[in-house]
């Protein structure tokens, strides 16, 4: 079953390395991915909140970098 991403749908993956947690945040419409790690002890909540700040911002930057034309795929 195919389906077309939705703009804003974000896509998580949490991995344990070590003593620290991997956030991955891609966003389904456009690809753009982000990492951030935190300490295992962080919660979940906060290490997702990271990083989806973190994909919101990398997305504004692409934005900017294409010379502030509109994608509707972007935020």
């Amino acid at each position: 079953m195919s389906r077309e991403p939705k703009s804003g749908e974000i896509y998580l993956e949490f991995r344990s390395v070590g003593r620290q947690v991997q956030v991955i945040a891609m966003d389904a419409a456009t690809g753009i991915e982000v990492s951030a790690f935190g300490p295992n002890s962080a919660s979940q909540g906060d290490l997702k909140r990271i990083a989806i700040r973190k994909l919101q911002r990398r997305i504004e930057q692409e934005r900017e970098a294409a010379g502030g034309r509109s994608d509707p795929s972007l935020y």
